[in-house]
């Protein structure tokens, strides 16, 4: 469709770039106002406050994603999310890190991302850390262990989305949707923090839709994505250091944005507050956990935002196998740090 737009000096890959930018500028200036977190929703002190306003930003992207979907927009049936060999080995061990990092972190990697554009320094430290393992567990000496792990693989056949099961796509859609949405309404939320939940919600379908739609062009494509914070981080961490020799992408302009719109944000409410570490034990707990959530993420396929709010509307198997081993994992992690001795370890609310 992008030829079709008139663009003369603007090609589409540049143009995605744009788009990410707005679309990352929106997401966080809404998660900031909304402090949107997947871990304040397992084990913060206003859990069910949090994971109302995240599975209510989760009904809205499984409406919108499989809308597009029936009105034949957009397509995943070539994509990753779709492998017929799911591998999950990988994605369970990196589901389980991962959600064990978030809590040891205090934080889910798009959170983290929001709290540095508001002054967070520990934010900021682990998101550093965590772009590169990432990195590293994609392409470099941390890669074998992710090859290693994809070998071990389950043959699903054709059964790699929901869609593929009796009712379809149209009966998964609405269950799954519903049962979050009641769950956001009965959260004791008010109605502004769940208004900012769906409209997260509906950024999801967005990028689908302008990556894999409006900005797809047969004479220079790229990739359909929305919103995630594992490769985009690891692009951003790369084109930071080689911006010379590769141009900027989607995932560059999607945290660019992201900062941009968290920072306006917490200024415009007075939130914008500098904070560091307390001792050197609560700093190694972070970068352990900053560690986990790199190799985790890329093992996973995705952050609780990438594989869950993302992967989970386009009623992948391996979506939810990845949001699912997340939730134990950091559930399980909690309650060890819990029953521990009160001391570096323990977890601060």
């Amino acid at each position: 469709m992008y030829e079709s737009l008139g663009f003369d000096t603007l090609t589409a890959p540049q143009a995605a770039v744009w788009f990410a930018l707005i679309l990352g500028a929106a997401f966080g200036l809404l998660a900031e106002r909304t402090r949107f977190c997947f871990r304040r929703g397992l084990v913060g002190e206003d859990r069910r406050a949090a994971l109302g306003v995240w599975l209510t930003a989760l009904a809205f992207a499984l409406v919108g994603t499989q809308a597009a979907v029936a009105m034949d927009w957009i397509s995943f049936g070539d994509h990753r999310f779709m492998a017929s060999d799911l591998p999950v080995a990988a994605i369970l061990v990196g589901g389980l890190l991962f959600g064990a990092g978030m809590v040891l972190t205090r934080g889910c990697v798009s959170r983290l991302t929001v709290l540095t554009a508001s002054g967070n320094l520990r934010a900021l430290t682990v998101l550093a850390v965590f772009a590169v393992v990432a990195h590293a567990t994609l392409k470099g000496v941390l890669a074998p262990v992710r090859t290693t792990l994809a070998q071990t693989t389950l043959p699903l056949g054709e059964t790699t989305s929901l869609a593929a099961l009796p009712g379809g796509a149209a009966l998964w859609t609405a269950l799954l949707a519903a049962a979050a949405l009641a769950y956001g309404l009965r959260s004791g939320n008010r109605w502004q923090a769940l208004v900012g939940g769906a409209l997260i919600g509906l950024l999801v379908p967005l990028g689908w839709v302008g990556t894999g739609f409006i900005l797809y062009d047969d004479f220079d494509p790229i990739a359909m994505q929305s919103l995630a914070f594992t490769s985009t981080w690891s692009d951003t961490l790369f084109w930071t250091v080689a911006s010379t020799s590769i141009p900027a992408g989607f995932g560059v302009g999607l945290i660019g944005g992201v900062f941009l719109g968290a920072f306006v944000s917490a200024l415009a409410a007075r939130r914008f507050q500098w904070q560091s570490f307390s001792s050197p034990a609560e700093t190694g707990r972070y970068l352990a956990g900053a560690a986990l959530m790199g190799v985790g993420g890329v093992l996973a396929g995705g952050c609780t935002v990438g594989a869950g709010l993302s992967g989970v509307p386009t009623l992948s198997v391996a979506a939810l196998a990845a949001l699912g081993a997340i939730t134990v994992g950091g559930l399980v992690t909690n309650a060890l740090l819990s029953a521990a001795p009160r001391g570096a370890l323990q977890p601060a609310e």
